[in-house]
């Protein structure tokens, strides 16, 4: 998957994409990856780590220097099939007020993935696993890509290294609320895997549990719950 997305990267890259620099975190020892016969377009940087980190503490260490104006948060299991969508992104992230530009995600049949979610609530996630009821407003979005200005990532913090994995995209995305962010939905699709291991791994699905109690319990889940019963559903999410 790393491969196969640095190499997406620099076919845009060659084609005027942006990227300047890419932050490539082994977090497992595994062969660095093969650059393309003219090199890569941008820098790659890699780093590895002695002992694996979770999502958060590797982001914030990647992104802890970075000059560039935008960093983006890209998972490996992000795949380019629908275009260059960083042309997008940024038209988004530069609108007034926004925080945090995204694509739309589709899954490996091109179906559109609910990447976009409602507040996960006991009661919510009741009704969304049970009941199957369909989330119609997007308080938050999965951190599987993720574009945003330097100034605004430095000023929250980057994401909460509490979180070893699992809820760290919705509490940032809480954070980014509560500075008075909104988030942008780019004109742009891309792939996803979406591997969900906590459905059907034990201990992912105890890192799930727990990230979710760390959530509950957190005033940044409480006053970013009452901001957002007071937002109307159109102003949730920017759309271009």
């Amino acid at each position: 998957m790393v491969q196969h997305l640095l190499n997406a990267l620099a076919a845009h890259g060659a084609g005027g994409a942006g990227v300047s620099r890419v932050v490539l975190t082994l977090n497992l020892p595994e062969p660095a990856p093969v650059a393309p016969a003219g090199g890569w377009p941008f820098v790659l940087e890699l780093r590895h780590n002695t002992v694996p980190q979770g999502f958060s503490a590797n982001h914030n260490a990647a992104l802890a220097d970075a000059s560039e104006p935008l960093v983006c948060v890209i998972n490996p299991d992000v795949d380019l099939r629908g275009g260059n969508p960083f042309p997008a992104m940024v038209r988004a992230v530069q609108r007034k007020g926004v925080g945090l530009a995204y694509p739309m995600q589709v899954d490996e049949n091109g179906q559109l993935q609910d990447s976009e979610r409602e507040l996960p609530t006991p009661w919510s996630l009741l009704r969304r696993y049970a009941v199957k009821r369909r989330e119609t407003r997007a308080e938050w979005v999965n951190g599987a890509m993720w574009l945003l200005p330097s100034p605004v990532w430095q000023g929250i913090g980057g994401l909460n290294t509490a979180y070893f994995m699992y809820c760290e995209d919705v509490e940032l995305c809480l954070r980014l609320r509560l500075a008075g962010w909104t988030l942008a939905r780019a004109d742009a699709v891309v792939g996803h895997a979406g591997q969900r291991a906590s459905h059907r791994r034990a201990g992912h699905a105890l890192w799930h549990i727990r990230s979710l109690l760390r959530l509950w319990t957190s005033a940044v889940f409480w006053r970013a719950r009452a901001l957002l019963r007071r937002t109307p559903t159109a102003a949730l999410t920017m759309t271009e």
